[in-house]
């Protein structure tokens, strides 16, 4: 946020933080350390799970990347995720030597369609990369017995869902793997920065592995006083672990999360009211029993029916000094997919019309009543032409 601009995201960060960080520049331990390995222990708390079960990388994009490794994802083998999310989840896919095979979203909850994956089921399919949208929480029972029935490695991509969960269970905990980010837009903000909660120890420690050159051991073991003076590399790794600048951040961001939860609740909630009347589509509330995150707050924009385009809204919003996002054209819309597959966004035709349609407004922790109050003026003007 500046005097002039309301910046889309801006992280509420807080004297803890700044006073976490100045404290590692001050011991000289800025790489992986003692902070690292504490926001794992605490993210692991949060989670509900046991501290060697988690491991923190540097970004969402490297958990799901080595999360496809240590499943066993192999050349040819094929992993089906939704055609609605960030380039990320396909990408490491397809870094991982895998083929990626998109299955269309539920046109109401903007999830991946459980129906549509057990389509595109064939013998060549080793994973589900479901995504919890805007930090709604997939249809998890589905998902995993579509995984069950056809022996599947599930890979929960919860860049969005920190705090979510499905039925009482907490996303990131269904599947064989879950990955999270800490991006610097997202509910916990760490600049960048990944998790991975893994069902097994045996996984955990082989990312961790990777995650760190592929080296026997980690940085803070080998330059501690607890007597590790050399190292073996075992694989061929990855230079994907945190720094403890990073987990300073995250180590008072995550002491927050349920507070900054009940922030982001609340202004969803006056969007939600705001725009009832609105020629929109709002997204739909939580389904029973589950808990939203409140990561997005996205609106549809048809034209015909809204008298004004989604870049023509876009563009507005900018000029009026507030800034928005698109979360996100379909990944069929890219070229670089379309030249590699063949592929053409009708083929996924919900996924499709959110794409050309989605604007995401302000919404964070740091975004106060008169903020909020003056988004809500900016849209209403915005369609009501004034």
């Amino acid at each position: 946020m500046t005097d002039k601009y309301l910046i889309f995201g801006a992280p509420d960060i807080r004297q803890a933080e700044i006073d976490e960080v100045v404290d590692s520049l001050h011991r000289g331990w800025l790489g992986t350390g003692p902070k690292v390995a504490r926001f794992e222990r605490e993210f692991a708390s949060y989670k509900g799970v046991d501290e060697h079960f988690v491991a923190a990388v540097n970004s969402c994009t490297a958990a799901l990347h080595l999360s496809m490794i240590a499943a066993g994802i192999q050349p040819g083998d094929e992993v089906i995720t939704t055609a609605m999310t960030f380039c990320a989840t396909v990408n490491a896919i397809i870094h991982a030597g895998g083929t990626p095979v998109l299955a269309d979203i539920d046109p109401y909850t903007w999830n991946i369609d459980p129906a549509d994956i057990e389509r595109r089921i064939t013998p060549r399919t080793r994973a589900i990369l479901p995504v919890h949208f805007a930090g709604r929480p997939c249809d998890m029972h589905a998902i995993m017995d579509i995984a069950r029935r056809h022996n599947l490695k599930v890979i929960e991509d919860c860049a969005h869902a920190i705090e979510s969960e499905y039925k009482g269970q907490k996303t990131g905990t269904f599947g064989d793997f879950g990955c999270f980010s800490f991006y610097v837009t997202k509910n916990v903000a760490t600049g960048e920065g990944g998790m991975v909660i893994a069902k097994r120890e045996e996984d955990i420690a082989r990312i961790k592995t990777l995650a760190l050159h592929g080296m026997s051991k980690d940085a803070w073991r080998r330059f501690s006083d607890s007597g590790y003076k050399h190292y073996q590399v075992v694989e061929c790794g990855f230079k994907y672990n945190m720094m403890d600048l990073q987990a300073a951040l995250g180590i008072h961001q995550l002491a927050r999360v349920e507070e900054n939860w009940l922030k982001r609740q609340a202004i969803w909630n006056r969007y939600q009211q705001a725009f009832a009347n609105l020629p929109v589509t709002r997204p739909q509330e939580p389904e029973p029993d589950t808990r939203h995150a409140y990561h997005l707050y996205t609106l549809l924009i048809d034209e015909e029916r809204s008298g004004i385009s989604r870049d023509g809204f876009l563009q507005r919003m900018h000029e009026r000094g507030i800034g928005t996002g698109v979360h996100y054209l379909s990944i069929a819309e890219h070229p670089y997919y379309q030249q590699r597959y063949g592929w053409r966004p009708e083929q996924w035709p919900n996924a499709m019309l959110v794409g050309r349609e989605t604007v995401s407004l302000p919404l964070s922790a740091k975004l106060e009543t008169t903020l909020t109050n003056q988004v809500i003026l900016e849209v209403l003007a915005a369609f009501l032409k004034l």
